[in-house]
């Protein structure tokens, strides 16, 4: 048949069809009352066993008072401040029952958010039983774990649910725990009574509890740093607590320098606990009276061997002051099922960066070499970040939201929640310009009491925008801030913004050889680094954790979740790597791989020529430079 007869058939046909159903979508009807800002009537009461440390059950006996007969939701906070995105863990609670008195209520789950319960109070009832458990992580695949057999992180956002309707602030809370026998707990809130090994805590609004995570432990020490501020540890053993006068006075100068810093306590008590653990899930969380810091096993014991995460707590620390009581007014919401919004981030994580390095330098935490050498390899890292030139900072304070904090094939073309590093090199320009125009007499020290520092004791939260933080520069300097910080914000660039080191008497080089710092984090990671030399991290048994785009190993087809077999025919192992890469230095021949990729082998030719590369600071502006005078202690 003729092709055109056959079309004209087709299209005959096709006219004659049946019309296609086209269903009308059905709306989305929001079922969960808006919240206002008025007080609940009645105390949230939470109870919570936590005894189960074998299988890692948190058991929960829930009172909520009832305002009123008829339709009530109750809420699982979803929005959780400090992770700046929706992380409640809502699929580890299980075995929901709610009962009034003493008859089991049906529930349903919202048809939208699954955070949400709605349920049908009868006429009478003035109270609604809940009973539920948290099923903490049992392996590495389910999330953080949380329970050991000699610890425990509890974060009462994971024991509760709270009634919708209200601002959280509005809804008075109040919870004991069953501790397990023999254990000593720590958290921001103060007990009010004791009855063996269950302990009940003060009764504060619900957003403040959310706000107050415990620690505990069968190893726990206290140490009264001053100012009304303790470091509580826990550890995997006893060994592990023994700190010495000197590291404990380290951490007192660093309350001792925050304090000169912002002038002010932001807080009326505050406590940095601390687990040391390598079986603890590691982590790093602000709150205003407490911070929750996860550090290696060694952080006392292996002081010698290099920082490791001791810039954790001076970051959480300066929390308090930024973050906490100071937050961009997008970011402040009535409850944990609104939308955080991130676009001060640069300023809550990016400034806490700066400060956090720069207080962990004046008290002594780490030594000024160690800082510089950190810096070297922040400043490094983003200078190497192609991602920069189609994505700009302000896009990464979605991040959180967009790949909630997950692992990245791509890092270096995909960038992650940059605002915390670049942050940090973006207000260390601004440093740097606050003392050339002002000459020395001052610096981002004098925007950070007068901007985060507003009274002794308050820690409520005073909200801010960019207007506000242009106008308190403005106090300080006179500058076009607005343009500086839009620009900085917005670009798409090559290479980091540097200038506020370069200006203040440094700038950043590569030799042979990795600074003590450097050499620290990848012994505490456990990685090879070699991103500047060739482009690439190594793990584990030549796995490739990170390939850098457009570098070397990008360009020889190498991707992450390849496993290095073999270099110059011969087994692989990270020495001899870095031997090779050495001796391949000038040379036009490429250093061959085997690789295994998936379940096949295949040869792999690296055109690396550069030899080891890692970065560092050299010193370019004479012995006492702004940057020097930056990390001197007040």
């Amino acid at each position: 048949m003729h092709k055109s007869i056959l079309l004209l058939g087709l299209l005959a046909t096709t006219a004659t069809a049946a019309p296609l159903s086209k269903p009308t979508p059905l709306p989305f009807v929001n079922t969960i009352p808006a919240a206002r800002d008025m007080p609940f009537p009645g105390t949230l009461a939470v109870k919570v066993d936590a005894t189960d440390t074998v299988r890692g059950i948190f058991h929960v006996v829930e009172t909520i008072p009832v305002p009123d007969a008829g339709p009530m939701t109750l809420l699982f906070p979803k929005w959780l401040p400090g992770n700046h995105g929706p992380r409640g863990e809502i699929s580890k609670l299980a075995g929901l029952v709610i009962t009034a008195n003493g008859k089991t209520l049906v529930w349903k789950r919202d048809e939208i958010d699954v955070y949400a319960f709605h349920v049908d109070v009868p006429a009478g009832v003035r109270a609604l039983d809940v009973r539920f458990d948290f099923l903490t992580p049992t392996a590495g695949n389910q999330g953080r774990t949380t329970v050991t057999a000699d610890m425990i992180s509890l974060q009462p956002n994971q024991v509760s649910l709270y009634p919708a309707g209200w601002f959280t602030r509005q809804i008075p809370a109040s919870i004991s725990v069953t501790w397990p026998k023999g254990w000593t707990a720590a958290g921001a809130l103060r007990a009010t009574a004791t009855r063996g090994d269950t302990i009940t805590y003060e009764t504060v609004d619900y957003e403040t509890l959310v706000d107050s995570p415990f620690i505990a432990g069968r190893y726990f020490r206290k140490w009264d740093l001053g100012h009304n501020v303790t470091l509580d540890a826990i550890a995997d053993s006893e060994r592990l607590l023994a700190a010495t006068p000197a590291q404990i006075d380290a951490h007192k100068r660093l309350v001792d320098q925050a304090i000169k810093l912002f002038g002010t306590r932001q807080f009326d008590h505050y406590d940095l606990l601390v687990s040391l653990s390598e079986n603890l899930g590691g982590i790093g969380l602000e709150h205003h009276r407490s911070s929750e810091n996860g550090v290696n096993p060694g952080y006392f014991t292996e002081w010698d061997k290099g920082p490791g995460r001791r810039n954790l707590l001076p970051h959480e620390f300066t929390h308090s002051w930024n973050g906490k009581h100071r937050r961009g007014a997008d970011s402040i919401v009535p409850d944990f099922s609104t939308p955080l919004r991130n676009s001060a981030l640069w300023v809550y994580e990016g400034q806490t960066q700066f400060w956090g390095y720069v207080l962990g330098a004046r008290s002594g935490l780490f030594t000024k070499q160690e800082t510089l050498d950190s810096y070297a390899a922040i400043a490094a890292s983003l200078d190497n970040r192609p991602a920069r030139r189609w994505r700009s900072l302000d896009d990464t304070t979605n991040d959180p939201v967009i790949s909630a904090r997950q692992p990245k094939a791509w890092l270096s073309w995909q960038r992650s929640e940059d605002y915390y590093n670049e942050g940090l090199l973006i207000w260390m320009e601004v440093d740097s310009i606050l003392r050339r125009e002002t000459r020395g007499a001052r610096g981002l020290d004098d925007f950070a009491r007068t901007f985060f520092g507003t009274g002794e004791g308050d820690w409520g939260v005073v909200p801010y925008n960019f207007d506000d933080i242009v106008k308190t520069l403005n106090t300080v300097a006179p500058y076009d801030w607005s343009g500086l910080l839009t620009r900085r914000l917005t670009e798409k660039a090559e290479g980091a913004p540097l200038a506020g080191f370069t200006a203040s008497g440094y700038k950043l080089v590569y030799t042979d050889t990795p600074t003590p710092a450097f050499a620290d984090q990848m012994r505490t990671g456990k990685v090879n680094n070699l991103s500047y030399s060739g482009g690439l991290v190594i793990g584990k048994d030549g796995a490739v954790e990170q390939v850098i785009w457009d570098s070397a190993a990008f360009t020889a087809g190498l991707t992450v979740g390849d496993t290095l077999v073999a270099v110059n025919d011969r087994p692989y192992s990270d020495d001899l790597f870095k031997a090779e890469i050495t001796a391949a230095k000038g040379s036009r021949d490429p250093i061959r791989l085997l690789v295994k990729t998936g379940d096949r082998l295949r040869s792999v030719d690296l055109a690396w020529a550069g030899g080891l590369r890692y970065p560092r600071f050299e010193k370019t502006g004479g012995s006492d430079t702004p940057l020097d005078r930056l990390l001197e202690p007040r």
